[in-house]
């Protein structure tokens, strides 16, 4: 009688299966450290070094790292890698929703204010600006990177009284080359007080808004770049003391503050009693930078920051220009009695 053999597969080698468990459990590890650290500065409340500033503009684009590291954990049958992203991912969503109440003025309507901000990338988007300015007539304009061209093209185009194009014949400006120039263009006149020191120009001025005092500030910190995290966070620092120096009198502090809600130094200048309007028309997670390679994916950097007891918020728009890597913010807002 023949004997016969039966051909068996050879089953895989329990160590390779354990190398590739350990190979993604240690990729999704290393996802999951990153993340954690940026998250623990954003629930200690502060902005911490880089490269933590910087990932906390994108604070909630880190859902995707997350997202991964759990299917990563989840095919390695990690169970502690599981709960330990289950936590930041609910972590994240918390984080996610936008800071500070909102509060609606009780007083009457004092007078309406259309407010525009718009970074110019170095003066290449003037041209598109002026575009914008005919178009949605702002009564307020805050211009960030004007540099002298800029500002020059600014004063001949909207200087002129005369015509039906919309005129702007009070300014407050610190000139500059490069990103150092800033504007503050007007409608209603402008008493002119000190810009705000900074490495470029943050000019200010009171307004009188229909026989009303309205503090304005425009706002353009250096950007939190590494090594430069140390002037940002000062910068931004003095803005606030400019806010707390003077809480009666209405305000806006409008511009490309280099930072988001998410930076515990722009909270910090929320925290004085400014609402932000992108926040109080529902539009809080916006992005207005960078708008030419990532504009559904980027920061909301740009902000119209008013102080709540004066001013509600009725539309917050976000207008691309081509040029710069910013969008400009149009915020239509009301001015109210204080009770």
């Amino acid at each position: 009688m023949e004997s016969t053999t039966m051909e068996r597969s050879e089953p895989e080698p329990v160590t390779a299966r354990r190398a590739t468990h350990g190979g993604k459990k240690g990729f999704a590890f290393l996802l999951l450290l990153g993340v954690t650290a940026v998250v623990v500065c954003r629930v200690i409340d502060i902005d911490a070094f880089t490269p933590v500033p910087q990932l906390l503009a994108f604070l909630p684009w880190l859902l995707a790292p997350t997202g991964l590291a759990l299917l990563l954990f989840a095919l390695a049958r990690s169970w502690t890698g599981l709960t330990w992203g289950v936590v930041l991912l609910g972590a994240l969503a918390w984080y996610i929703e936008p800071y500070g109440k909102t509060t609606t003025p009780e007083g009457p309507a004092l007078a309406q204010l259309r407010v525009m901000t718009s970074n110019v990338h170095f003066g290449d988007g003037t041209a598109a600006l002026v575009k914008a300015v005919k178009r949605e007539r702002p009564d307020i304009v805050f211009v960030e990177e004007c540099q002298a061209t800029c500002s020059a093209t600014l004063r001949d185009t909207f200087g002129d009284l005369s015509g039906d194009k919309p005129a702007y014949p009070y300014r407050r400006a610190v000139e500059g080359y490069g990103s150092d120039g800033s504007v503050i263009l007007s409608r209603h006149p402008l008493k002119g007080t000190d810009p705000i020191p900074g490495t470029m120009g943050m000019p200010g001025a009171v307004a009188d808004v229909e026989g009303h005092r309205v503090r304005l500030q425009l706002a353009h910190p250096m950007p939190p770049l590494a090594g430069q995290v140390g002037t940002w966070r000062r910068e931004l620092g003095a803005l606030r003391a400019y806010a707390a120096a003077d809480t009666r009198t209405p305000t806006i502090v409008a511009g490309d503050f280099n930072a988001t809600q998410d930076h515990a130094a722009f909270r910090d200048l929320l925290d004085t009693g400014l609402g932000d309007a992108a926040r109080l028309t529902g539009d809080d997670r916006r992005a207005t930078w960078p708008s030419r390679t990532t504009p559904r994916f980027g920061a909301q950097i740009d902000h119209v920051l008013v102080s709540s007891k004066d001013f509600s918020a009725r539309e917050t728009r976000f207008l691309k220009l081509r040029g710069t890597d910013h969008n400009a913010v149009v915020a239509d807002l009301t001015l109210h009695q204080r009770k």
